[in-house]
């Protein structure tokens, strides 16, 4: 039996729409990279031992709100950096 699908204009209904592009991008952007840094950076710190990952999410919750306005403040100089190196 397969699974009941939704219609496409209830699946569009459920996504933002295009003007939300780049902040959506620098959103998910700063999760990760937020996530993936403190995990290097406490794992180098303190190492990899009890408590690690804890460390990582109380080091998680300060950096991503900053990598998050970071994001947010260089993506206009990022796109123009992009469209002057790459031939679009």
């Amino acid at each position: 039996m397969t699974p009941p699908t939704s219609p496409p204009a209830a699946r569009a209904r459920r996504k933002l729409p295009r003007p939300y592009a780049p902040v959506v991008f620098a959103f998910y952007m700063s999760a990760i990279m937020a996530m993936l840094m403190c995990a290097a950076i406490v794992g180098i710190n303190s190492g990899l031992s009890d408590g690690y990952v804890q460390r990582v999410l109380g080091a998680y919750v300060f950096a991503m709100p900053i990598a998050f306005g970071c994001v947010l403040l260089v993506r206009p100089l990022v796109v123009r950096l992009v469209a002057a190196t790459v031939d679009l």
